[in-house]
């Protein structure tokens, strides 16, 4: 799913190549699904979007942020946002479709679930899209070692493990499992150590972990099991992933795992990450 890095990058290449276009067409809930999210009834997207030129995008968090003439369209995590050239097929389900004037297309499709939140003003209220903005980046200068010290040393944090901290409760908005992997990898971590057990150093390493993978995954257009806006896969090679699992780790030579946990799979190599006690 989409998260920080994604994001980024999606945002980048829509400033790209359909910052100044203006949409014509608006096909919201063609294809029902059971959880697509959307701010208000979506039959009323096509007033509020139709004769607008797209501005700029950003990302917030995990999410795209579309700026469309007085209207403001955000994706989240779930949404996978393709563009479509002129002549290409577009494709028959989606969740949204805008028509361009040069005849391109952009869709959303929900993969397991998502949000596609359409606007006008500041009176979107939904918490994960207001916390979204309300905290910095990793990436940002704003984002250092006080900051992120400050989130492992809050209340109860201290009895979580490193998965739930800083992938849970939207500490860190856009920071999810599939970025956690490698950042837990490059610090030498377990998902499930618990921060109690970390000293210093190893806080020291984890908050390095975070700001340098973030950084090279938007570096090289995100991970190697996402994919961009024109539907191609990003350039960053993960370390532990659904691609890696089984096979040997590059630095110790043990074999990559996968686990369940919390609601979601985590990949480990023993080897690399001890879990103590």
């Amino acid at each position: 799913m989409m998260e920080i890095p994604e994001a980024l990058v999606i945002a980048r290449q829509i400033n790209q190549i359909l910052a100044g276009r203006t949409i014509v067409q608006v096909t919201a809930g063609q294809t029902p699904h059971k959880f697509a999210f959307y701010a208000g009834d979506p039959a009323a997207y096509p007033a509020l979007l139709v004769s607008m030129t797209i501005s700029q995008a950003k990302a917030r968090g995990g999410m795209v942020e579309i700026a469309a003439g007085a209207a403001t369209l955000v994706f989240s995590d779930g949404a996978a946002i393709r563009h479509w050239p002129v002549g290409s097929k577009r494709p028959d389900k989606h969740q949204l479709l805008l028509a361009l004037d040069d005849g391109s297309a952009l869709t959303a499709s929900i993969q397991m679930y998502g949000g596609i939140w359409c606007f006008q003003g500041d009176d979107f209220d939904n918490p994960y899209y207001q916390v979204a903005g309300d905290k910095p980046s990793p990436l940002s200068e704003q984002f250092d070692s006080e900051y992120f010290m400050a989130i492992l040393a809050a209340p109860g944090c201290e009895k979580l493990t490193a998965k739930a901290a800083l992938a849970t409760e939207q500490r860190i908005p856009g920071l999810g499992n599939g970025v956690l992997q490698d950042i837990l990898y490059r610090a030498g971590i377990h998902p499930r150590q618990v921060v109690r057990l970390l000293d210093l150093a190893a806080k020291e390493r984890l908050f390095l972990a975070v700001k340098e993978t973030m950084t090279e995954m938007v570096a090289s257009g995100g991970r190697d099991t996402e994919k961009d806006l024109f539907g191609q896969p990003g350039g960053y090679q993960t370390r532990l992933s659904k691609n890696t699992v089984g096979q040997a780790c590059p630095k110790c030579g043990q074999v990559i795992q996968k686990e369940s946990y919390l609601g979601g799979s985590v990949y480990v190599c023993p080897g690399c990450q001890p879990l103590s006690n």
